[in-house]
């Protein structure tokens, strides 16, 4: 008889953890699957969203205590080394993946989740409930959620549809990113373009700056796959970059690197798992709000497989419920954001939105806002 659990979870980031706390608490029993060991670096932006705030306070991140930089203001840089500055209509706070993943699972094994960690889920198959195996081993669930992020052997072994589409001009970028001390104020984020990609750069907890950039992979691939080699010939053509990275000091240990990113549709559940965060679709880094996406489709999530779990729902409803609930509240800041990617994947285009702002910087509110949610 194999092990068996009301909630099955794979992968341990964000929206994985924030589930697998919300779940336990209902008092569902829940086994959630990382891959990796805590705590740990991840590619990722490291700005959030205020509209988070209160949600992470409530699964008892305790955000007060840890002295985080409040971001209320974006500096926008062209190719050409133009510039818009604006304040931003909600903000966000600066955090690493590695404090805040860290904390989250501690406030999940303390929920009393069965934390799987340097574990990987090889299958997961659904016959009126589902039976994960993993490293020769195999447990049974009720309900299952993957939060295994942008891109895993799951996506893979599903066949999912967004992997077909080879040479869509949204897919395969590469994503690098550092952890540096610099000179750069506490309360802006930068958003830098470049030929081909664009680098973001904000504070983070202590005296810690996350910079991150994400651009083709056609990029890396002209310069051999060497990073620094692409970064002194593309992204210091943006004065601002260059000086960036001239007068910064990385931390040890980085960068750390990830690859073949898509920013493509995808299914929100598959084979009767819903998909959460990145692995149900993932806006692009620029509009700076996939961390709250990710926690929101948390909540949803768990709201409605606690119903389903207490038998209020069905599965059917349960998955189209979710369905439904993850378009209303995501579809159009994703498409949002895909648009908004068109202009900053040219240097032309770029440098003209930027200068736009510049000229009318009434219109950069809407835009902004349009990537933004509200509290949840």
């Amino acid at each position: 008889m194999l092990p068996k659990y009301d909630v099955a979870i794979i992968g341990g980031g964000l929206a994985g953890l924030a589930a697998s706390i919300q779940l336990s608490t209902k008092g569902h029993s829940v086994i959630l699957f990382e891959k990796e060991s805590y705590p740990f670096h991840k590619v990722c932006g490291e700005y959030i969203s205020l509209e988070s705030w209160d949600f992470l306070a409530s699964l008892g991140v305790p955000l007060d205590d840890l002295q985080l930089p409040i971001i209320d203001t974006l500096f926008l840089t062209a190719p050409n080394g133009r510039s818009f500055t604006t304040k931003l209509p909600l903000g966000g706070f600066g955090i690493s993946r590695y404090l805040l993943d860290d904390t989250l699972a501690q406030i999940a094994i303390k929920s009393g989740v069965h934390l799987m960690q340097k574990t990987k889920v090889d299958d997961v198959v659904f016959n009126n409930g589902f039976t994960i195996h993993f490293q020769d081993n195999a447990i049974t669930a009720s309900a299952c959620c993957s939060a295994h992020g942008k891109r895993s052997n799951l996506d893979v072994k599903w066949s999912r549809s967004f992997l077909q589409e080879k040479s869509h001009r949204l897919n395969n970028y590469v994503g690098i990113k550092y952890h540096v001390k610099t000179a750069w104020k506490e309360n802006v984020i930068g958003l830098h373009n470049f030929k081909n990609g664009y680098c973001g750069i904000s504070k983070i907890e202590e005296d810690k700056y996350c910079l991150c950039y994400m651009t083709k992979a056609e990029n890396l691939k002209v310069h051999s796959g060497n990073i620094e080699q692409m970064q002194e010939q593309v992204l210091f053509q943006n004065p601002h970059l260059k000086k960036i990275f001239t007068e910064s000091e990385v931390l040890e240990n980085f960068p750390v690197t990830i690859s073949q990113i898509s920013f493509s549709k995808k299914r929100k559940v598959e084979n009767g798992v819903l998909m959460l965060g990145d692995a149900a679709g993932m806006i692009t880094p620029l509009c700076g709000n996939g961390m709250s996406i990710a926690l929101h489709t948390s909540k949803i999530a768990a709201s409605l497989t606690d119903a389903f779990l207490q038998q209020r729902i069905t599965r059917n409803e349960l998955e189209n419920q979710y369905t439904l609930q993850w378009e209303k509240h995501f579809a159009a800041r994703l498409k949002t954001g895909r648009i908004i990617q068109t202009f900053f994947g040219s240097t032309s285009l770029s440098n003209f939105f930027v200068s736009s702002f510049k000229a009318f910087p009434f219109l950069a509110k809407p835009v902004i806002k349009q990537t933004h949610g509200q509290p949840f």
